[in-house]
């Protein structure tokens, strides 16, 4: 039976690379598949990952038709095998809805791969949905790692090094940015309630006046 598969994790824990690698086992055995993405790092109309593989891919703009779009192609004589949809959490709640269109009408399984908590914690809402529609969840077993070394389960944006929680919900970033600019980072839940990204560690540790210190 074809599926709507959510495959869910923080940043930095494998999403793009398993949807390409899914992508890649599933051409090598002679299907075809559509990719689509949304603002992803390497620029539009590219699925990439941090480990360097890029691929070509649909740029799912804001109300693009999924749904109609892979209608399109099956009429036109093309061959539609699959849908992997990539940075799935940017796509809207409707378009979510036409992701599961895909799977009853046309048959075909589709795999989204997103993050489901925004820089605050709060739902994205296409993950929201996709968690209300999919078939099955998948939380990926990568673990990204916290600067502490503990598993990361939170994503952080920040700022010349310091996690921010107020602005848009979609800024594109990226894990590598230099820390001056707007990036963002995975933390455990301790150290993203208490705002400490590696950053601001490094600097209390080398801060003279982190704790008090008497002299008897």
């Amino acid at each position: 039976m074809p599926e709507l598969v959510f495959f869910s994790g923080t940043m930095d824990c494998g999403k793009s690379t398993l949807a390409l690698q899914i992508g890649h086992n599933r051409s090598a055995r002679g299907l075809r598949g559509v990719i689509f993405t949304r603002d992803d790092r390497a620029g539009e109309g590219k699925l990439s990952s941090r480990l360097g593989l890029v691929t070509e891919a649909v740029e799912a703009t804001e109300g693009m038709d999924v749904y109609g779009y892979v209608v399109n192609q099956l009429s036109k004589g093309g061959k539609v095998d699959y849908v992997i949809v990539d940075e799935a959490q940017f796509l809207a709640p409707a378009q979510i809805d036409q992701l599961a269109r895909v799977v009853d009408d046309l048959g075909l399984d589709v795999f989204a791969f997103g993050i489901t908590t925004d820089f605050r914690t709060k739902l994205f809402p296409g993950s929201q949905r996709l968690i209300e529609l999919a078939d099955r969840i998948e939380t990926l077993q990568v673990e990204a790692l916290c600067w502490c070394g503990a598993r990361a389960t939170h994503n952080a944006r920040t700022v010349a090094g310091e996690m921010v929680v107020e602005g848009a919900q979609v800024v594109v970033g990226d894990v590598n940015r230099a820390v001056e600019e707007i990036g963002y980072e995975v933390l455990c839940r301790r150290h993203h309630l208490r705002r400490m990204t590696s950053a601001s560690a490094r600097a209390g540790a080398l801060s003279p006046d982190v704790l008090p210190v008497t002299s008897d």
